[in-house]
């Protein structure tokens, strides 16, 4: 019988051997409004056994499934996870830091929330320098690894509930469908309206020159 995506992420995570796995991931990188969100989980693997881990089964790359899948998904992690950060970069700062400084700040700073310390930390792609806990970048990771994936879903979570609640704000940009990502429909209503303050100066893209 072939194993779960959950089952086959999970093992990833047990051959390093240890208890405690942090993974951290981020949602919104290439988006042209709205925040960055970076998280962090925590999995004890000493406790994630039998019933406990079983709501992680169907656990998988926060882009490999759908809305309604994420948000079982983000109740499963809040479930079974020792420990989750979460740090909200907005877009101010990401226009004055950079994107990628943004990203690798968020990304030390979820690692460095967790506690009891992980004993294994995993990042989706990143070196994040020596300032970072000690740490493995695992290129795909959300697609290999337990805390790297829960920590995909959790970003991807938190970020779209954010983006569709500052739909109430802006209306006319469409942000409840296409949460801040570039679309068809986006990139007109940019060039209609111009850029909102939570559109990013810094994201150089071809709406914003017609608009």
């Amino acid at each position: 019988m072939p194993r779960s995506s959950g089952q086959r992420l999970l093992g990833f995570d047990r051959k390093l051997g240890v208890r405690f796995v942090a993974g951290a991931d981020e949602a919104g990188r290439g988006s042209l409004a709205g925040p960055l969100v970076v998280a962090g989980v925590l999995l004890d693997y000493e406790a994630l056994r039998g019933a406990r881990v079983r709501p992680l089964a169907t656990l998988n790359d926060s882009k490999q499934v759908t809305t309604a899948d994420r948000e079982a998904l983000y109740e499963a992690v809040g479930a079974c996870a020792s420990a989750i950060s979460v740090r909200i970069v907005p877009v101010g700062a990401i226009d004055r830091e950079g994107l990628h400084r943004s990203n690798l700040a968020g990304l030390r700073a979820v690692l460095s929330d967790l506690h009891p310390p992980a004993d294994a930390c995993l990042v989706d792609g990143f070196r994040l320098g020596p300032s970072a806990p000690p740490h493995q970048a695992v290129v795909d990771g959300d697609a290999r690894s337990a805390a790297i994936a829960a920590a995909s879903i959790v970003a991807k979570v938190v970020r779209d509930r954010v983006m569709r609640r500052l739909d109430a704000l802006y209306p006319c940009y469409g942000f409840m469908s296409h949460v801040g990502y570039i679309t068809p429909a986006h990139t007109a209503a940019v060039r209609v309206f111009g850029p909102s303050e939570l559109h990013r100066r810094s994201f150089h893209a071809a709406c914003y020159e017609a608009a």
